[in-house]
């Protein structure tokens, strides 16, 4: 029962991704997290407000399995199928990450420095969150979509704009990590 607890090889993984995909294509579905937001805000009564949340998101409908089973599989994965919380890093990346002051970086699979219940009382750390959440939601919108829709769904249909976006992803996340973080820590 050990393998259970171990990470799937790509070569199972990657299949499953796949086939589901496949799947999608066949019934002419596209997966994407993102979308799920602007149904659940149409949902909550947003069309109100903004001509954009007026759509039917009854079409929708089918993608909200797709959050409900990302949240159980996550629970799953989490609680039941992990030995423990850590993630397996680099020792150099430990200890880079350390000397910025995450003390967690290795031994916790986020950052208790940045998503621990101590954010709500550091300005520093909430402030962080809020722009980067801002600016994740406005990125997702602007490029037609999430990592997720464009990298996965997006690319397996072979999407130019997907691959844009792709690239864009690749090249905002390296900028990120190498030159603003380390300004940030």
């Amino acid at each position: 029962m050990n393998w259970i607890y171990d990470p799937w090889p790509w070569y199972i993984g990657g299949p499953m991704i796949a086939l589901i995909l496949f799947l999608l294509l066949m019934v002419g579905k596209n997966f994407g997290m993102s979308s799920n937001l602007r149904t659940l805000c149409t949902l909550c009564g947003a069309g109100n407000a903004t001509s954009f949340f007026k759509f039917d998101w009854r079409a929708q409908r089918w993608n909200l399995i797709v959050v409900i089973g990302a949240i159980i599989g996550g629970y799953i994965g989490a609680h039941v199928l992990s030995k423990t919380e850590t993630v397996v890093i680099d020792t150099d990346t430990v200890n880079e990450l350390q000397a910025m002051g995450f003390q967690s970086a290795g031994n916790a699979y986020l950052p208790t420095e940045i998503f621990g219940n101590s954010v709500f009382t550091d300005p520093k750390a909430l402030l962080l969150l809020a722009i980067g959440g801002l600016l994740v939601g406005f990125g997702a919108r602007y490029a037609g979509g999430c990592t997720s829709g464009h990298a996965i769904s997006g690319l397996s249909n072979l999407q130019l704009p997907s691959l844009i976006a792709v690239i864009g992803f690749f090249m905002g996340g390296l900028v990120m990590i190498h030159l603003i973080f380390p300004l940030l820590f």
